[in-house]
Protein backbone atom coordinates (compact mmCIF):
# COMPACT_ATOMS: atom_id res chain seq x y z
CA UNK A 1 0.00 0.00 0.00
CA UNK A 2 1.04 3.54 -0.93
CA UNK A 3 2.37 5.89 2.07
CA UNK A 4 2.54 9.58 2.00
CA UNK A 5 6.35 10.76 0.84
CA UNK A 6 8.75 11.12 4.60
CA UNK A 7 8.31 13.93 6.25
CA UNK A 8 10.93 15.94 4.97
CA UNK A 9 10.54 15.17 1.19
CA UNK A 10 8.08 17.25 0.67
CA UNK A 11 7.34 21.27 2.94
CA UNK A 12 3.82 20.74 3.41
CA UNK A 13 3.79 24.71 4.03
CA UNK A 14 5.09 25.57 0.53
CA UNK A 15 2.73 27.49 -1.62
CA UNK A 16 1.18 25.26 -4.82
CA UNK A 17 -1.46 25.81 -7.37
CA UNK A 18 -5.22 24.03 -6.92
CA UNK A 19 -4.07 21.75 -9.18
CA UNK A 20 -0.82 20.58 -7.97
CA UNK A 21 -2.55 20.09 -4.81
CA UNK A 22 -5.44 17.74 -6.36
CA UNK A 23 -2.96 15.90 -8.90
CA UNK A 24 -0.51 15.06 -6.15
CA UNK A 25 0.17 11.26 -5.64
CA UNK A 26 1.49 9.18 -2.63
CA UNK A 27 4.33 7.73 -2.68
CA UNK A 28 6.18 3.91 -1.80
CA UNK A 29 8.75 3.75 0.87
CA UNK A 30 11.73 3.93 -2.05
CA UNK A 31 10.34 7.25 -2.74
CA UNK A 32 8.25 6.02 -6.12
CA UNK A 33 5.44 7.69 -6.71
CA UNK A 34 2.26 5.87 -6.94
CA UNK A 35 0.11 6.09 -10.05
CA UNK A 36 -2.66 7.95 -8.00
CA UNK A 37 -4.38 8.82 -5.07
CA UNK A 38 -7.82 7.65 -5.98
CA UNK A 39 -10.89 9.49 -4.96
CA UNK A 40 -11.30 11.05 -1.72
CA UNK A 41 -14.95 10.57 -0.34
CA UNK A 42 -15.46 14.27 -0.95
CA UNK A 43 -14.29 13.65 -4.99
CA UNK A 44 -16.60 10.64 -4.71
CA UNK A 45 -19.62 12.47 -4.01
CA UNK A 46 -19.29 15.00 -6.70
CA UNK A 47 -18.76 12.63 -9.43
CA UNK A 48 -22.04 10.85 -8.41
CA UNK A 49 -24.09 13.43 -7.63
CA UNK A 50 -23.01 15.22 -11.21
CA UNK A 51 -23.43 11.71 -12.77
CA UNK A 52 -27.65 11.79 -11.49
CA UNK A 53 -27.98 15.08 -13.40
CA UNK A 54 -27.04 13.32 -17.01
CA UNK A 55 -29.35 10.24 -15.85
CA UNK A 56 -32.16 12.36 -15.47
CA UNK A 57 -31.57 14.10 -18.77
CA UNK A 58 -31.01 10.90 -20.53
CA UNK A 59 -34.10 9.60 -19.06
CA UNK A 60 -36.98 12.23 -19.42
CA UNK A 61 -35.96 12.80 -22.88
CA UNK A 62 -36.33 9.17 -23.94
CA UNK A 63 -39.08 8.49 -21.89
CA UNK A 64 -40.85 11.47 -23.74
CA UNK A 65 -40.08 9.07 -27.17
CA UNK A 66 -42.16 6.05 -24.89
CA UNK A 67 -44.76 8.22 -23.44
CA UNK A 68 -45.37 10.50 -26.69
CA UNK A 69 -48.02 8.29 -28.58
CA UNK A 70 -50.51 7.99 -25.30
CA UNK A 71 -49.96 11.66 -24.81
CA UNK A 72 -50.99 12.78 -28.54
CA UNK A 73 -53.90 10.59 -27.79
CA UNK A 74 -54.97 11.48 -24.45
CA UNK A 75 -55.42 15.32 -25.48
CA UNK A 76 -56.22 14.42 -28.92
CA UNK A 77 -52.97 16.44 -30.35
CA UNK A 78 -52.10 17.68 -33.80
CA UNK A 79 -49.19 16.97 -35.70
CA UNK A 80 -47.61 20.56 -35.05
CA UNK A 81 -48.70 19.97 -31.10
CA UNK A 82 -46.61 16.93 -31.06
CA UNK A 83 -43.32 18.77 -32.43
CA UNK A 84 -44.07 21.26 -29.29
CA UNK A 85 -44.15 18.18 -26.82
CA UNK A 86 -40.90 16.80 -28.04
CA UNK A 87 -38.75 20.36 -28.61
CA UNK A 88 -40.14 21.88 -25.17
CA UNK A 89 -37.72 20.12 -23.11
CA UNK A 90 -34.93 20.97 -25.36
CA UNK A 91 -35.82 24.20 -26.09
CA UNK A 92 -35.36 24.36 -22.31
CA UNK A 93 -32.09 23.03 -22.55
CA UNK A 94 -30.90 25.47 -24.64
CA UNK A 95 -32.32 28.82 -22.88
CA UNK A 96 -30.90 26.68 -19.37
CA UNK A 97 -27.62 26.27 -21.10
CA UNK A 98 -26.90 30.21 -21.19
CA UNK A 99 -29.40 31.80 -19.34
CA UNK A 100 -28.48 29.94 -15.98
CA UNK A 101 -24.98 27.95 -16.36
CA UNK A 102 -23.20 31.68 -16.79
CA UNK A 103 -24.35 32.29 -13.65
CA UNK A 104 -22.01 29.62 -12.58
CA UNK A 105 -19.13 32.22 -13.25
CA UNK A 106 -20.43 34.55 -11.45
CA UNK A 107 -22.23 32.92 -7.93
CA UNK A 108 -20.53 30.00 -7.77
CA UNK A 109 -20.68 26.33 -9.09
CA UNK A 110 -21.66 25.19 -6.08
CA UNK A 111 -25.11 27.43 -6.00
CA UNK A 112 -26.11 26.76 -9.57
CA UNK A 113 -25.72 22.70 -9.46
CA UNK A 114 -27.99 23.22 -6.52
CA UNK A 115 -30.32 25.30 -7.86
CA UNK A 116 -30.83 23.37 -11.25
CA UNK A 117 -31.85 20.04 -9.35
CA UNK A 118 -34.34 21.96 -7.19
CA UNK A 119 -36.00 23.44 -10.37
CA UNK A 120 -35.94 20.17 -12.43
CA UNK A 121 -37.81 18.61 -9.02
CA UNK A 122 -40.38 20.99 -8.90
CA UNK A 123 -41.05 21.10 -12.79
CA UNK A 124 -41.14 17.24 -12.97
CA UNK A 125 -43.97 17.30 -10.00
CA UNK A 126 -45.73 19.93 -11.56
CA UNK A 127 -45.52 17.43 -15.21
CA UNK A 128 -46.66 14.62 -13.38
CA UNK A 129 -50.26 16.38 -11.79
CA UNK A 130 -50.59 18.67 -15.54
CA UNK A 131 -54.33 19.35 -15.64
CA UNK A 132 -54.13 20.44 -19.07
CA UNK A 133 -51.32 20.16 -22.12
CA UNK A 134 -50.71 23.95 -21.80
CA UNK A 135 -49.45 23.00 -18.11
CA UNK A 136 -47.83 19.89 -19.00
CA UNK A 137 -45.59 21.78 -22.04
CA UNK A 138 -44.43 24.50 -19.49
CA UNK A 139 -43.14 21.85 -17.09
CA UNK A 140 -40.97 20.29 -20.12
CA UNK A 141 -39.86 23.81 -20.71
CA UNK A 142 -39.17 24.32 -17.23
CA UNK A 143 -37.29 20.50 -16.80
CA UNK A 144 -35.41 21.46 -19.61
CA UNK A 145 -34.51 24.70 -18.19
CA UNK A 146 -32.85 23.17 -15.28
CA UNK A 147 -30.94 20.24 -17.37
CA UNK A 148 -29.69 22.93 -19.40
CA UNK A 149 -27.48 24.98 -16.61
CA UNK A 150 -26.68 21.00 -15.38
CA UNK A 151 -24.50 20.98 -18.69
CA UNK A 152 -22.23 23.46 -18.01
CA UNK A 153 -21.90 23.25 -14.34
CA UNK A 154 -22.04 19.68 -13.67
CA UNK A 155 -19.13 19.52 -15.69
CA UNK A 156 -17.50 22.38 -14.31
CA UNK A 157 -17.87 21.43 -11.10
CA UNK A 158 -16.70 17.91 -12.15
CA UNK A 159 -13.30 18.71 -14.10
CA UNK A 160 -12.29 21.09 -11.41
CA UNK A 161 -12.35 18.98 -8.33
CA UNK A 162 -10.87 15.63 -10.33
CA UNK A 163 -7.27 15.23 -11.04
CA UNK A 164 -5.68 15.91 -14.65
CA UNK A 165 -5.10 12.15 -15.69
CA UNK A 166 -8.54 11.31 -14.57
CA UNK A 167 -10.58 14.23 -15.62
CA UNK A 168 -11.56 12.89 -18.95
CA UNK A 169 -12.47 9.69 -17.36
CA UNK A 170 -14.50 10.75 -14.47
CA UNK A 171 -16.24 13.42 -17.12
CA UNK A 172 -17.28 10.81 -19.50
CA UNK A 173 -18.17 8.32 -17.02
CA UNK A 174 -20.61 10.75 -15.79
CA UNK A 175 -21.99 11.60 -19.25
CA UNK A 176 -22.32 7.51 -19.33
CA UNK A 177 -24.92 8.20 -16.83
CA UNK A 178 -27.40 9.80 -19.87
CA UNK A 179 -26.94 6.39 -21.59
CA UNK A 180 -28.29 4.49 -18.54
CA UNK A 181 -30.97 7.12 -18.43
CA UNK A 182 -31.80 6.67 -21.40
CA UNK A 183 -32.18 2.69 -21.14
CA UNK A 184 -33.83 3.32 -17.54
CA UNK A 185 -36.32 5.59 -19.65
CA UNK A 186 -37.57 3.57 -21.89
CA UNK A 187 -37.38 0.06 -19.72
CA UNK A 188 -39.62 2.55 -16.93
CA UNK A 189 -41.88 2.90 -20.34
CA UNK A 190 -41.78 -0.68 -20.96
CA UNK A 191 -42.80 -1.88 -17.25
CA UNK A 192 -45.47 0.61 -17.52
CA UNK A 193 -47.66 -0.14 -20.70
CA UNK A 194 -47.02 -4.00 -19.43
CA UNK A 195 -49.27 -3.83 -16.55
CA UNK A 196 -51.47 -0.80 -17.58
CA UNK A 197 -54.64 -0.12 -20.38
CA UNK A 198 -54.55 3.49 -19.56
CA UNK A 199 -54.02 6.07 -21.74
CA UNK A 200 -52.91 8.34 -18.86
CA UNK A 201 -50.65 5.99 -17.67
CA UNK A 202 -47.61 8.50 -18.65
CA UNK A 203 -48.08 10.21 -15.31
CA UNK A 204 -46.74 7.36 -13.65
CA UNK A 205 -43.92 7.55 -16.06
CA UNK A 206 -42.71 10.82 -14.65
CA UNK A 207 -44.16 10.30 -11.22
CA UNK A 208 -41.65 7.47 -10.14
CA UNK A 209 -38.57 9.90 -10.95
CA UNK A 210 -39.86 12.92 -8.69
CA UNK A 211 -38.20 10.95 -5.43
CA UNK A 212 -35.06 10.33 -6.73
CA UNK A 213 -34.36 13.66 -7.94
CA UNK A 214 -35.41 15.49 -4.78
CA UNK A 215 -33.09 13.00 -2.88
CA UNK A 216 -30.15 14.24 -5.42
CA UNK A 217 -31.24 17.92 -4.76
CA UNK A 218 -30.33 17.32 -0.70
CA UNK A 219 -26.86 15.44 -1.59
CA UNK A 220 -26.04 18.49 -3.46
CA UNK A 221 -26.63 21.09 -0.37
CA UNK A 222 -23.30 18.80 1.17
CA UNK A 223 -20.92 19.30 -1.55
CA UNK A 224 -17.78 21.87 -1.65
CA UNK A 225 -17.46 25.04 -3.98
CA UNK A 226 -14.80 24.66 -6.42
CA UNK A 227 -11.16 25.59 -5.08
CA UNK A 228 -10.80 26.74 -8.88
CA UNK A 229 -13.52 29.37 -9.18
CA UNK A 230 -12.85 30.92 -5.80
CA UNK A 231 -9.12 31.01 -6.37
CA UNK A 232 -9.66 32.43 -9.96
CA UNK A 233 -12.22 35.27 -8.15
CA UNK A 234 -9.37 36.17 -5.74
CA UNK A 235 -10.84 34.35 -2.98
CA UNK A 236 -7.97 32.41 -2.07
CA UNK A 237 -8.50 31.54 1.73
CA UNK A 238 -11.63 29.98 1.13
CA UNK A 239 -10.38 28.00 -1.65
CA UNK A 240 -8.01 26.85 0.87
CA UNK A 241 -10.57 25.80 2.78
CA UNK A 242 -12.66 24.02 0.80
CA UNK A 243 -9.68 22.67 -0.95
CA UNK A 244 -8.78 21.24 2.11
CA UNK A 245 -12.41 19.49 2.58
CA UNK A 246 -12.32 18.05 -0.96
CA UNK A 247 -8.84 16.26 -0.30
CA UNK A 248 -9.79 14.81 3.51
CA UNK A 249 -8.82 11.74 3.56
CA UNK A 250 -7.41 9.25 6.32
CA UNK A 251 -4.59 9.39 7.40
CA UNK A 252 -4.64 13.34 6.05
CA UNK A 253 -3.16 14.60 3.72
CA UNK A 254 -2.23 17.44 2.96
CA UNK A 255 -2.04 18.33 6.33
CA UNK A 256 -1.47 22.15 5.40
CA UNK A 257 -2.94 23.63 2.13
CA UNK A 258 -1.67 26.81 0.72
CA UNK A 259 -2.03 28.33 -1.94
CA UNK A 260 0.59 30.74 -4.37
CA UNK A 261 -0.44 33.92 -5.37
CA UNK A 262 -0.02 34.89 -9.15
CA UNK A 263 -1.77 33.76 -12.33
CA UNK A 264 -1.10 29.71 -11.57
CA UNK A 265 -2.73 30.11 -8.09
CA UNK A 266 -6.01 31.63 -9.76
CA UNK A 267 -5.25 35.12 -8.81
CA UNK A 268 -8.16 35.87 -11.40
CA UNK A 269 -6.17 37.92 -13.84
CA UNK A 270 -8.54 36.04 -16.72
CA UNK A 271 -11.04 38.11 -18.32
CA UNK A 272 -15.01 37.87 -17.69
CA UNK A 273 -15.64 39.14 -20.92
CA UNK A 274 -18.15 37.10 -22.74
CA UNK A 275 -17.16 38.40 -26.18
CA UNK A 276 -13.82 37.40 -25.74
CA UNK A 277 -15.11 33.93 -26.64
CA UNK A 278 -15.83 35.56 -30.46
CA UNK A 279 -12.12 36.96 -30.51
CA UNK A 280 -9.22 35.50 -32.48
CA UNK A 281 -7.77 33.97 -29.35
CA UNK A 282 -10.47 31.80 -28.40
CA UNK A 283 -12.69 31.64 -31.76
CA UNK A 284 -11.16 28.35 -32.90
CA UNK A 285 -12.41 26.81 -29.68
CA UNK A 286 -15.56 28.46 -29.88
CA UNK A 287 -16.56 26.88 -33.29
CA UNK A 288 -15.00 23.22 -32.14
CA UNK A 289 -17.46 23.73 -28.93
CA UNK A 290 -20.51 24.44 -30.51
CA UNK A 291 -20.85 23.73 -34.62
CA UNK A 292 -20.37 19.65 -34.51
CA UNK A 293 -22.41 19.44 -31.05
CA UNK A 294 -24.75 21.15 -32.89
CA UNK A 295 -24.53 18.63 -35.84
CA UNK A 296 -24.37 16.07 -33.02
CA UNK A 297 -27.76 16.63 -32.13
CA UNK A 298 -29.37 17.24 -34.99
CA UNK A 299 -29.49 13.18 -35.15
CA UNK A 300 -28.71 12.22 -31.44
CA UNK A 301 -32.16 13.57 -30.42
CA UNK A 302 -34.26 12.84 -33.41
CA UNK A 303 -33.17 9.38 -33.48
CA UNK A 304 -33.06 8.93 -29.73
CA UNK A 305 -37.08 10.50 -29.32
CA UNK A 306 -38.57 8.93 -32.23
CA UNK A 307 -36.63 5.25 -32.32
CA UNK A 308 -40.06 3.91 -30.47
CA UNK A 309 -41.99 5.17 -33.26
CA UNK A 310 -40.06 4.82 -36.24
CA UNK A 311 -39.71 1.06 -35.34
CA UNK A 312 -43.19 0.51 -34.34
CA UNK A 313 -43.67 1.95 -38.17
CA UNK A 314 -41.37 0.18 -39.75
CA UNK A 315 -42.10 -3.55 -37.97
CA UNK A 316 -45.50 -3.08 -36.32
CA UNK A 317 -47.92 -5.45 -37.01
CA UNK A 318 -50.77 -3.02 -35.96
CA UNK A 319 -53.26 -1.23 -38.65
CA UNK A 320 -52.26 2.47 -38.61
CA UNK A 321 -55.43 3.00 -38.97
CA UNK A 322 -56.82 1.49 -35.48
CA UNK A 323 -57.09 4.19 -33.10
CA UNK A 324 -58.76 2.25 -30.05
CA UNK A 325 -56.80 2.84 -26.50
CA UNK A 326 -55.36 -0.79 -26.75
CA UNK A 327 -53.89 -0.81 -29.94
CA UNK A 328 -52.49 2.61 -28.83
CA UNK A 329 -50.33 0.58 -25.86
CA UNK A 330 -49.92 -2.50 -28.15
CA UNK A 331 -47.65 -0.19 -30.94
CA UNK A 332 -45.75 1.81 -28.26
CA UNK A 333 -45.02 -1.30 -26.23
CA UNK A 334 -43.58 -3.11 -29.33
CA UNK A 335 -41.38 0.55 -30.21
CA UNK A 336 -40.47 0.90 -26.56
CA UNK A 337 -39.06 -2.85 -26.35
CA UNK A 338 -37.21 -2.70 -29.57
CA UNK A 339 -36.27 1.22 -28.43
CA UNK A 340 -34.59 -0.23 -24.94
CA UNK A 341 -32.59 -2.99 -27.25
CA UNK A 342 -31.13 -0.35 -28.99
CA UNK A 343 -30.37 1.69 -26.87
CA UNK A 344 -28.54 -0.28 -24.78
CA UNK A 345 -25.43 0.31 -27.37
CA UNK A 346 -25.75 4.24 -26.01
CA UNK A 347 -23.48 2.80 -22.40
CA UNK A 348 -21.54 0.32 -24.79
CA UNK A 349 -20.49 3.23 -26.36
CA UNK A 350 -19.27 5.47 -23.78
CA UNK A 351 -18.28 2.65 -21.62
CA UNK A 352 -15.76 2.09 -24.61
CA UNK A 353 -15.07 5.89 -25.07
CA UNK A 354 -13.64 5.94 -21.43
CA UNK A 355 -11.38 3.07 -22.05
CA UNK A 356 -10.12 5.08 -25.17
CA UNK A 357 -10.11 8.78 -24.54
CA UNK A 358 -6.52 9.07 -22.47
CA UNK A 359 -5.26 6.74 -25.23
CA UNK A 360 -6.51 7.71 -28.54
CA UNK A 361 -7.25 11.41 -26.96
CA UNK A 362 -10.92 13.13 -27.74
CA UNK A 363 -10.47 14.23 -31.59
CA UNK A 364 -9.61 11.20 -32.94
CA UNK A 365 -12.79 9.47 -31.00
CA UNK A 366 -15.27 12.11 -32.20
CA UNK A 367 -14.24 12.20 -35.78
CA UNK A 368 -14.42 8.15 -36.12
CA UNK A 369 -17.78 8.56 -33.95
CA UNK A 370 -18.98 10.95 -36.62
CA UNK A 371 -18.16 8.66 -39.40
CA UNK A 372 -19.77 5.45 -37.67
CA UNK A 373 -23.02 7.34 -37.03
CA UNK A 374 -23.04 8.25 -41.16
CA UNK A 375 -22.87 4.88 -41.45
CA UNK A 376 -25.36 3.40 -39.77
CA UNK A 377 -27.84 6.11 -40.37
CA UNK A 378 -27.49 5.33 -44.25
CA UNK A 379 -27.96 1.41 -43.15
CA UNK A 380 -31.21 2.25 -41.66
CA UNK A 381 -32.38 3.99 -44.28
CA UNK A 382 -31.81 1.66 -46.77
CA UNK A 383 -34.37 -0.56 -44.31
CA UNK A 384 -37.35 0.93 -46.33
CA UNK A 385 -36.24 -0.64 -49.21
CA UNK A 386 -36.23 -4.17 -48.24
CA UNK A 387 -38.81 -6.14 -46.61
CA UNK A 388 -39.29 -8.88 -43.98
CA UNK A 389 -36.18 -10.26 -42.10
CA UNK A 390 -34.01 -8.42 -43.98
CA UNK A 391 -35.62 -4.76 -43.13
CA UNK A 392 -35.44 -5.87 -39.42
CA UNK A 393 -31.74 -6.85 -39.74
CA UNK A 394 -31.53 -3.57 -41.45
CA UNK A 395 -33.11 -1.39 -38.80
CA UNK A 396 -31.78 -2.51 -36.01
CA UNK A 397 -28.02 -3.19 -37.64
CA UNK A 398 -28.45 0.65 -38.75
CA UNK A 399 -29.69 1.70 -35.32
CA UNK A 400 -27.37 -0.09 -32.83
CA UNK A 401 -24.68 1.40 -34.70
CA UNK A 402 -25.65 4.82 -34.78
CA UNK A 403 -26.02 4.44 -31.04
CA UNK A 404 -22.70 2.78 -30.50
CA UNK A 405 -20.78 5.25 -32.30
CA UNK A 406 -23.06 8.47 -31.05
CA UNK A 407 -21.45 7.49 -27.57
CA UNK A 408 -18.33 6.37 -28.36
CA UNK A 409 -17.59 9.90 -30.38
CA UNK A 410 -19.57 13.01 -30.80
CA UNK A 411 -21.95 12.50 -28.29
CA UNK A 412 -19.41 12.36 -25.51
CA UNK A 413 -16.54 14.01 -26.76
CA UNK A 414 -18.98 17.59 -27.54
CA UNK A 415 -19.56 17.53 -23.91
CA UNK A 416 -16.01 16.78 -22.86
CA UNK A 417 -14.62 19.18 -25.13
CA UNK A 418 -17.20 22.01 -24.61
CA UNK A 419 -15.84 22.26 -20.92
CA UNK A 420 -12.47 21.97 -21.32
CA UNK A 421 -11.41 24.54 -24.12
CA UNK A 422 -12.26 27.50 -22.10
CA UNK A 423 -10.32 29.25 -19.27
CA UNK A 424 -12.02 29.20 -15.58
CA UNK A 425 -13.14 32.28 -15.81
CA UNK A 426 -15.62 31.89 -18.62
CA UNK A 427 -15.86 27.83 -18.09
CA UNK A 428 -19.62 28.20 -17.16
CA UNK A 429 -20.22 30.45 -19.67
CA UNK A 430 -18.05 28.89 -23.06
CA UNK A 431 -19.86 25.19 -22.35
CA UNK A 432 -23.35 27.00 -21.71
CA UNK A 433 -23.26 28.85 -24.96
CA UNK A 434 -22.07 25.81 -27.17
CA UNK A 435 -24.64 23.51 -25.22
CA UNK A 436 -27.20 25.90 -26.26
CA UNK A 437 -26.12 26.15 -30.02
CA UNK A 438 -26.31 22.26 -29.87
CA UNK A 439 -29.54 22.01 -28.25
CA UNK A 440 -30.94 24.58 -31.16
CA UNK A 441 -30.28 21.43 -33.29
CA UNK A 442 -31.87 19.32 -30.95
CA UNK A 443 -35.27 21.58 -30.72
CA UNK A 444 -35.08 22.01 -35.15
CA UNK A 445 -34.80 18.33 -35.33
CA UNK A 446 -37.37 17.52 -32.51
CA UNK A 447 -39.90 19.78 -33.89
CA UNK A 448 -39.45 18.87 -37.61
CA UNK A 449 -39.08 15.32 -37.23
CA UNK A 450 -42.79 14.59 -36.70
CA UNK A 451 -43.62 16.59 -39.35
CA UNK A 452 -40.63 15.36 -42.04
CA UNK A 453 -41.33 11.59 -41.49
CA UNK A 454 -44.99 11.90 -42.80
CA UNK A 455 -43.83 14.63 -45.51
CA UNK A 456 -40.92 12.83 -46.42
CA UNK A 457 -40.90 9.20 -45.14
CA UNK A 458 -38.35 7.67 -43.01
CA UNK A 459 -35.38 7.23 -45.78
CA UNK A 460 -34.97 10.83 -46.57
CA UNK A 461 -34.87 12.50 -43.12
CA UNK A 462 -32.37 9.57 -42.30
CA UNK A 463 -30.44 10.52 -45.58
CA UNK A 464 -30.34 14.03 -44.32
CA UNK A 465 -28.39 13.25 -41.12
CA UNK A 466 -25.80 10.70 -42.92
CA UNK A 467 -25.19 14.46 -44.55
CA UNK A 468 -24.95 16.49 -41.14
CA UNK A 469 -22.71 13.47 -39.42
CA UNK A 470 -20.10 13.83 -42.34
CA UNK A 471 -19.84 17.47 -41.84
CA UNK A 472 -19.49 17.22 -38.35
CA UNK A 473 -16.43 14.55 -38.85
CA UNK A 474 -15.06 17.77 -41.35
CA UNK A 475 -15.50 20.63 -38.59
CA UNK A 476 -14.21 18.81 -36.36
CA UNK A 477 -10.81 17.88 -38.32
CA UNK A 478 -10.34 22.09 -39.37
CA UNK A 479 -10.95 22.80 -36.12
CA UNK A 480 -10.05 20.30 -33.46
CA UNK A 481 -8.36 21.23 -30.56
CA UNK A 482 -6.43 18.37 -28.56
CA UNK A 483 -7.03 18.76 -24.48
CA UNK A 484 -6.25 15.00 -23.67
CA UNK A 485 -3.32 15.20 -20.51
CA UNK A 486 -3.54 19.25 -20.25
CA UNK A 487 -4.64 20.41 -16.94
CA UNK A 488 -6.95 23.54 -15.78
CA UNK A 489 -4.25 25.44 -15.10
CA UNK A 490 -2.50 25.26 -18.46
CA UNK A 491 -5.78 25.80 -20.22
CA UNK A 492 -5.72 28.78 -18.65
CA UNK A 493 -2.09 29.66 -18.96
CA UNK A 494 -2.95 29.87 -22.83
CA UNK A 495 -5.34 32.66 -22.89
CA UNK A 496 -4.17 35.83 -23.65
CA UNK A 497 -1.06 36.49 -24.49
CA UNK A 498 -0.63 33.22 -25.65
CA UNK A 499 -3.38 32.11 -26.97
CA UNK A 500 -2.49 29.14 -29.59
CA UNK A 501 -3.38 25.67 -28.56
CA UNK A 502 -2.12 22.50 -30.05
CA UNK A 503 -3.88 21.94 -32.52
CA UNK A 504 -2.49 18.21 -33.59
CA UNK A 505 -5.05 14.71 -33.43
CA UNK A 506 -2.53 12.83 -31.38
CA UNK A 507 -2.70 12.84 -27.39
CA UNK A 508 -0.93 15.26 -25.36
CA UNK A 509 1.74 12.75 -23.60
CA UNK A 510 0.70 11.98 -19.95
Amino acid sequence: MATPAPEGDDDPGTPSTVQLYIDETPRWRDGTPAVSAGMTSMQGRIFWLASAGKFFEGLIVFLIGVALPLITAYWSLSAVETGLLTAATLAGIMVGATALGGLSDRFGRKQMFLVEMVLFTVFLLGATVAPGFAVFLVCLFGMGVALGCDYPTAHAILSETQTTAGRGQKVLSAFAFQAVGAVAGTLVGVAILSTTSSLDSWRLMFGVVVVPAALVAVGRVFVVQSPHWLANVGRRAEAEVELTKLLDRTPRYPSVVTLSDGRDGGAGTATKDVRALFRASWRRSTILASVPWFLQDLSTYGIGIFTPTIIATTLGNVASSDSSSSAIIHKDLLGAKGAALIDVFLLVGILVAIVLVNRWGRMRLQILGFLGCATGLAIAASSTLAHGSVQTVLVFTGFILFQFMTNLGPNSMTYVVAGEVFPTALRGTGAGMAASIAKSGAVLTSFLFPILLVAWGTSAVLAILVGTSLLGAVITWLFRIETTGKSVEEIDSMYEPHPTMTTTTEPAQQ
